[in-house]
């Protein structure tokens, strides 16, 4: 049942991207020549301000959770809230460069500064999507981390009367592992 917690994140991964894929299509359409009217009023950058605050905590919430139950679910979802922190800060710096154009004659090119924010955003994303993505893969195709083999064929093979430990397979299976060996003992009797 570990997979399903694999799998998951991988559809969630894949929904990030997806997201991120429309974004860029929109923002690159805003910026060669589709019109459309930002409002950045007062209220709209306290209410990303308010969203960063619980963002942040959710995020680190879920984090922590994540580390500790080793659950690539949860570190998706904290992925999830962290990209929105981001996403939401590079948006205020957007919204900010529209509303000092609508001021400022000057500082007309500001204009598509909210559409320029969201490709940031956006690459931001897909760069933290893919990190993801291929952990989320290489635990559905059941790869093994880097010397963690190694690890455990050292282990076995210390303990008392294993003369010999190899063809060590691991697989994970959402926050655990399983572990196929082959031992060859030495043959002398064991007391406990």
């Amino acid at each position: 049942h570990g997979k399903v917690e694999n799998l998951s994140a991988l559809i969630e991964t894949g929904l990030l991207v997806a997201t991120c894929v429309w974004i860029i299509t929109e923002a690159v359409h805003r910026l060669t020549g589709k019109h459309a009217e930002v409002q950045a009023s007062i209220w709209t950058f306290l209410v990303m301000a308010v969203s960063i605050v619980v963002d942040v905590s959710r995020s680190r919430m879920l984090y922590r959770v994540a580390r500790t139950y080793r659950s690539q679910a949860l570190e998706a979802d904290a992925m999830h809230f962290q990209t929105d922190i981001w996403s939401s800060l590079v948006v205020i710096f957007g919204l900010a460069g529209v509303r000092l154009s609508q001021w400022r004659a000057e500082l007309a090119f500001l204009n598509g500064a909210d559409a320029v924010a969201a490709l940031v955003v956006a690459l931001i994303v897909l760069w933290v999507c893919s990190r993801l993505g291929l952990r989320t893969v290489e635990a559905l195709l059941d790869r093994a981390p880097v010397g963690k083999a190694e690890a455990i064929k050292a282990k076995v093979e210390a303990i008392e009367n294993v003369g010999d430990c190899h063809a060590v397979r691991i697989r994970c299976s959402g926050p655990h592992y399983f572990v196929d060996l082959h031992v060859l003992l030495d043959g002398k009797p064991v007391s406990y």
